[in-house]
C-alpha cells in the first residue's frame, strides 16, 4: 500500500486507499447486515450515559477490554470482519485480535475527544482505523499543544494507522454535523494484550 504520512511531532499517522467506492459499498452493506449493533453505556465524569453511535466490541475470545468504566468481552468474528482482519494482515503487515465496529448513523451520531490509551492495548498501540459508508470529519490535537492538529475526510474505502506514541501525545474525535451525510461505519483493529500473561513473562 502507499501510505501518506502526516508530519506531527510525536505521532505517527498515515493514510492510504484500502478499496475503491464499490467495493466499500459491498463492505458496508455486508457489515451492517452481519455485525449484532448495540447502543453502548459509557461512564462520563461519575454518570452513565448512552454511547451516541452503535457500536460492537468483536474479537478472539481472550480480548477482553475496558472502556469508560465499562468491561467488554468480545462477540464472536463474524465472516465480514474476520476477513477484513486477514486482509489488514496480508496488506498492512498487522495481525489484531481484536475490532471495535461504530456505527454513526447520521450526522448526529459522533465520536468525543479520546486517546486508545488504555493499558491492555501496550505501549504503542497500533490502531487501523477502515472506513466504509458516508465521508466524515477526522480531527486529531496534541494534548497540551493546540497548534499541533490535524483534520481529515475519511472517504469509504479509507485506511487510517495510527503508530508510535501517538496515542500518548494526541486525542481525536468524529464531531457532530449538520450536514446531510450518510451512515457511515468505522472498524478500528487493535491488538489486546493479555496484561497478566504479560507481567508473569517479565517477572
Amino acid at each position: 500500500m502507499n501510505w501518506r504520512l502526516y508530519e506531527l511531532p510525536g505521532a505517527d499517522v498515515r493514510l492510504t486507499r484500502f478499496c475503491d467506492a464499490t467495493e466499500a459499498a459491498r463492505w458496508f452493506t455486508r457489515l451492517h447486515e452481519e455485525i449484532p449493533w448495540e447502543r453502548h453505556r459509557l461512564r462520563i465524569f461519575g454518570r452513565e450515559i448512552d454511547s451516541p453511535r452503535l457500536s460492537c466490541w468483536i474479537g478472539d475470545a481472550e480480548a477482553v477490554y475496558t472502556y469508560s468504566g465499562t468491561r467488554f468481552v468480545p462477540h464472536a468474528w463474524t465472516p465480514a470482519l474476520a476477513e477484513l482482519r486477514d486482509a489488514l494482515l496480508v496488506h498492512a503487515g498487522e495481525r489484531c485480535n481484536s475490532v471495535l465496529a461504530n456505527l454513526y448513523r447520521d450526522g448526529r451520531d459522533s465520536m468525543g475527544w479520546h486517546s486508545d490509551a488504555e493499558p491492555e492495548l501496550g505501549v504503542e498501540p497500533v490502531i487501523l482505523s477502515l472506513s466504509f459508508g458516508g465521508v466524515r470529519r477526522f480531527r486529531l490535537r496534541h494534548r497540551r499543544d493546540p497548534r499541533l492538529r490535524l483534520e481529515l475526510d475519511l472517504p469509504a474505502g479509507s485506511l487510517l494507522r495510527m503508530a508510535g506514541s501517538t496515542q500518548q501525545f494526541y486525542r481525536h474525535d468524529l464531531p457532530k454535523t449538520a450536514r446531510p451525510v450518510a451512515a457511515r461505519i468505522n472498524l478500528t483493529f487493535r491488538t489486546i494484550h493479555d496484561m497478566l500473561g504479560d507481567r508473569a513473562a517479565h517477572a
